[in-house]
C-alpha cells in the first residue's frame, strides 16, 4: 500500500462519504479533522486510516509549519481540501480579526499544505489535488456567511505555477459545491430551505455521497486531462 491521500476537513459529511469510497482502494488515508466526530471514530478502526486532529483556529504560522513537518511529511499522491470554517459574520459586522481568521483557515493554510505536498508529487511525476469551495461565491454568498464566501473565493485562485505542474502529471481542480444535505446547512429553517431549493434548476439538493463521488473522479486516473479548472457541482446553478 504505497499510495497515500490527505483529506483536510475529513470529519465533514462529504469527507466521511469520501473516506468510505476510498476504503475500497488500496490507499493509505490521512484524515485531518479539528475534532473527532462519531463517524470518524468508527472509520478510524480501519487499519489504513490515520486520524490527524488539529484545530487551525488562531494558530500561528510557526506552529502551523511545525504541524506540517511533524504530521504531514509524507509522499502524498492525492490531496483534498474540504475545510469549511463558517463564523456567520455578515458584511456589516465583520472585522479584521474574524475575516483574517476565515481567510487563514479556508484559504491560506490549505494552500500552504498543498505547497508542502506538491514538491514530492512533482518529483514522483504524479499527483491529484482537489480544492472544494462553494457555489455561493458565484452570487456573493449568503447574508450571514460573508467571511466564509470571501475566504472561499480566495481559495479558488489558480496561479500560473499550478499550470506548470500539468507537465509533471500533477492535476489540480477546484469544485464549487452547491447546496448539499450536510450539517453545515442545519441553520436554515424548513421555509428557508424550500425557498433555497427553488433556486436550483434540478429542484433538489445533493447528497454528501454524490459530491464525494465527483471528488473521487477528479482524484482518480480517470481524470487524466482536466486541470486548473473551477467546476460547479450545483444542480445547474
Amino acid at each position: 500500500m504505497n499510495s497515500k491521500i490527505l483529506i483536510l476537513g475529513a470529519s465533514s459529511d462529504i469527507g466521511v462519504e469520501l473516506i468510505k469510497i476510498l476504503l475500497k482502494d488500496q490507499i493509505e488515508i490521512f484524515a485531518h479533522c479539528n475534532k473527532h466526530s462519531k463517524k470518524i471514530k468508527n472509520l478510524s478502526k480501519e487499519k489504513n486510516i490515520k486520524i490527524i486532529k488539529k484545530n487551525f483556529y488562531n494558530i500561528s504560522e510557526k506552529k502551523f509549519n511545525i504541524f506540517l513537518k511533524n504530521n504531514l511529511n509524507f509522499n502524498f499522491s492525492k490531496v483534498v481540501n474540504l475545510i469549511g470554517y463558517i463564523d456567520r459574520k455578515n458584511y456589516n459586522n465583520t472585522n479584521l480579526n474574524s475575516l483574517s481568521e476565515s481567510i487563514k483557515i479556508n484559504a491560506i493554510f490549505p494552500m500552504f499544505t498543498i505547497r508542502h505536498a506538491v514538491k514530492k508529487m512533482l518529483k514522483k511525476g504524479y499527483g491529484r489535488i482537489v480544492n472544494c469551495s462553494s457555489i455561493g461565491i458565484k452570487y456573493g454568498g449568503g447574508i450571514n456567511s460573508f467571511n466564509y464566501s470571501y475566504s472561499k473565493h480566495a481559495s479558488e485562485f489558480i496561479p500560473q505555477i499550478y499550470k506548470n505542474w500539468a507537465k509533471k502529471n500533477v492535476l489540480i481542480n477546484n469544485l464549487r459545491i452547491g447546496l448539499c444535505n450536510t450539517k453545515i446547512n442545519n441553520f436554515r429553517t424548513p421555509k428557508e430551505m424550500k425557498k433555497r431549493i427553488g433556486l436550483i434548476p434540478v429542484k433538489r439538493i445533493s447528497t454528501p455521497k454524490e459530491i464525494a463521488n465527483y471528488i473521487y473522479f477528479f482524484l482518480s486516473d480517470k481524470n487524466s486531462f482536466i486541470t486548473n479548472e473551477n467546476i460547479s457541482i450545483s444542480g445547474g446553478e
